[in-house]
């Protein structure tokens, strides 16, 4: 058995000359977000209750999370964080990556991890807009999703950030000690169950 987690999961003749070495996670770290966002601008072409819509986009926006931090992060670039609580109740955040020797037995894919940081980065960039427009438009009655959209999008990208820089360049103190766990407070605080102290890094 590979030392390596992240090896277990992958086969082994994946072909290297392939376009996408992931294509269902690629796919679906597309479509979730994707959807959610496609929904929210033209959803009321298909139907006009407010209530189905709503909780539609929140169901995508809950698989987009969850497909994000689980599985694509680790499959695409190569990295995960995730929440733990220990025998005192009290919450740790986890923030990993793969290990060098990893990396050079089964390299990242350029094209996947292109694609994993644009839509990282461009979809909490446009749930922001949303938030503004809502107010310019008087949509109020979508802030609360929307903010929910913001949290979630937002805590995958701060998580990721944290394990891309923790191993390579050190972030300022600021953004890794306010900006990253104040951001994935907020995120857990939605889902229930989950703490609110974070913690050190570690790599693998």
């Amino acid at each position: 058995m590979s030392d390596d987690p992240f090896l277990d999961q992958e086969t082994s003749s994946k072909k290297s000359s392939a376009f996408l070495a992931h294509p269902q996670a690629t796919f679906f770290h597309c479509f979730f977000r994707g959807s959610a966002i496609v929904t929210y601008l033209f959803g009321g072409i298909i139907t006009s209750s407010f209530v189905s819509r709503f909780i539609f986009i929140l169901l995508l926006l809950s698989a987009d999370f969850w497909t994000v931090k689980n599985i694509s992060g680790r499959l695409l670039v190569g990295l995960r964080w995730w929440n733990q609580v220990d025998e005192e109740g009290k919450s740790t955040w986890v923030f990993e990556s793969r290990s060098q020797r990893s990396l050079q037995r089964n390299p990242i894919s350029a094209k996947e991890s292109t694609i994993f940081w644009i839509t990282l980065l461009v979809c909490p960039v446009m749930w922001v807009l949303f938030f503004f427009s809502s107010f310019v438009y008087f949509g109020w009655k979508w802030l609360p999703l929307v903010i929910i959209a913001i949290t979630l999008n937002g805590a995958n990208l701060v998580g990721y950030l944290r394990c891309k820089f923790s191993g390579t360049q050190q972030i300022s103190k600021i953004a890794n000690d306010y900006l990253a766990a104040s951001m994935l407070k907020k995120a857990m605080n939605v889902i229930p169950g989950f703490g609110s102290k974070p913690a050190a890094d570690s790599t693998f």
